[in-house]
């Protein structure tokens, strides 16, 4: 039976949660941005009252949240082409995908689900140490590829399971031509869609997508002050 990249990616995506563990700064892992919160949100408020501005974020969109620190540059956690500032208490942690083997039998679907579209996954920052659910990701394609933003964020948005109503927008961040892209996914475990949210720009040394998920669209909500004051403050490395 021949499988399409985001059927495979849902059948290995709990196995390969366990592995991803060890490259997350928490013991959820990458595969885990999916569980509940309790705690504060990524700007300081309570995620409960970060949730009253709805389902569509339209005040935690306009937030942004306390610096707690720098990425990207040389010697950060994640030496990426471009630089921003991270929200307070939020861990960086590079993501490196060791080669298939015979005692690494999980690699190749790990492989899988650290490349979207034209894109490979090379930095997680994990929310929970500030109280929610979820990561922001950062992806970068090859130095050789010089995209279009739209074009990056089109094949990105294409090749996530289950996205649909995608919406996208041309901007600008970091004086650096780029595109944003919000959309949504359906969460099996939890029976209903939610939403996400990317932008990406072009470097000289190629492409870079920062994508925000949660486990749900309220969670996603709760971050998106985070996600904000990335994109505010993403300058070139």
């Amino acid at each position: 039976m021949v499988m399409t990249r985001g059927t495979a990616r849902r059948r290995v995506a709990v196995a390969a949660a366990v592995t991803l563990a060890g490259c997350s700064s928490s013991p959820g892992g990458a595969g885990a941005g999916d569980g509940a919160s309790a705690g504060p949100s990524a700007s300081g408020a309570p995620a409960k009252a970060a949730r009253k501005d709805g389902a569509d974020g339209a005040g935690a969109a306009k937030a942004v949240a306390e610096k707690g620190g720098r990425l990207g540059g040389a010697g950060s956690a994640c030496e990426l082409p471009v630089a921003f500032d991270l929200a307070a208490a939020w861990k960086p942690k590079k993501i490196e995908v060791e080669p298939a083997d015979e005692e690494n039998p999980l690699a190749e679907a790990l492989a899988d689900l650290t490349e979207q579209g034209t894109v490979r996954m090379a930095c997680e920052i994990d929310a929970k140490p500030a109280g929610n659910i979820g990561f922001l990701r950062v992806w970068r394609g090859e130095a050789s590829d010089r995209d279009d933003p739209g074009a990056v964020l089109k094949a990105f948005t294409a090749d996530a399971p289950e996205a649909k109503k995608a919406t996208y927008t041309r901007v600008e961040v970091g004086g650096l031509a780029a595109a944003e892209v919000e959309y949504t996914v359906y969460s099996e475990l939890l029976e209903e869609e939610k939403r996400q949210r990317a932008f990406a720009v072009s470097t000289p040394d190629g492409p870079v997508v920062v994508h925000l998920g949660g486990m749900d669209t309220a969670e996603h909500t709760a971050m998106l002050p985070a996600y904000e004051l990335a994109k505010r403050s993403l300058k070139l490395g």
